[in-house]
């Protein structure tokens, strides 16, 4: 019985309809599932959901609700911070919850915003011409975003928090234990506990082969531990086949860092549930 609040149906870049999500995570015994589909940007991304869909978006899910009575099921939004340009804030009051996420940091010299988690010749492109090769500026303006996103939209998660990793391919910019790059590190997290935000620990890096290990890092999440900083366990499906993708071996690095409780959005509010490598405690 798990959960998982990071999901992307066929609204945005998800493969199948929400129907689809909810058969399976009620087939899986599942206690909980959220709905996250990428919100709409004010300019054309292939996998963002489109403005005028939203409404259909919410009832469908308010449907499920009803369909499949033994799951819990909410609706929410995994939404863009780009300052002046869009924001979890804008979405929250339509949904159960949002995801904070970081996807583009800066614009290229056409104004084209730049997309940090896209491919890496799109990456090299704006590392040159935005930032003069300088990847400490990179890095500090990605998790400064991140900390104003934090303060200013109160967004429920913040999702992939160190996604941006999957650019810096065996080490070839930085090394993960540069004191500078920790200090970035510790400032944002020093952040999200000021405002109660949940980390995700999302696998999807995992088991797509971008990555060698969780987002955030583990040593990332032994500093969260030491912060308390509440943590919700996520897969970041986009295929109803990868709900619980990699949750036992993540279950089992979380109780080995000292992790006791995943936050669940149970009843209408977020709690801490116990949990094992097979699956969570019911509340």
């Amino acid at each position: 019985m798990w959960s998982n609040f990071h999901t992307h149906s066929d609204y945005c870049d998800g493969k199948g309809p929400v129907e689809q999500y909810a058969q399976k995570a009620a087939a899986n015994g599942m206690m909980a599932l959220g709905f996250s589909s990428h919100a709409p940007l004010p300019f054309h991304r292939p996998w963002t959901m489109q403005e005028d869909h939203i409404d259909g978006y919410v009832r469908a899910i308010a449907a499920l609700k009803k369909s499949f009575p033994t799951l819990e099921i909410y609706t929410g939004l995994e939404t863009d911070y780009i300052p002046g340009i869009t924001s979890p804030a804008i979405f929250r009051d339509k949904l159960d919850y949002t995801i904070g996420s970081i996807h583009f940091v800066e614009q290229l010299p056409d104004g084209t915003p730049w997309e940090i988690d896209g491919n890496h010749a799109l990456f090299l492109d704006g590392y040159t011409k935005i930032f003069k090769s300088d990847i400490k500026a990179v890095m500090h303006r990605y998790y400064a975003l991140t900390r104003e996103m934090i303060s200013t939209a109160g967004p429920a998660i913040v999702g992939h928090l160190d996604k941006i990793k999957i650019q810096n391919i065996g080490g070839q910019f930085f090394d993960e234990q540069a004191p500078w790059y920790r200090h970035e590190i510790v400032s944002t997290l020093d952040t999200i506990r000021a405002h109660g935000t949940i980390v995700e620990v999302n696998t999807r890096g995992i088991y797509q082969k971008k990555s060698s290990t969780t987002y955030p890092s583990p040593w990332i999440l032994e500093l969260v531990h030491q912060r308390e900083i509440p943590v919700t366990l996520s897969s970041d499906a986009h295929h109803p086949d990868d709900l619980t993708n990699q949750f036992p071996a993540t279950a089992r690095l979380l109780a080995a860092i000292g992790f006791k409780t995943l936050m669940v959005l149970h009843e209408g509010r977020w709690q801490p549930v116990p949990f094992n490598e097979r699956d969570l405690a019911q509340p």
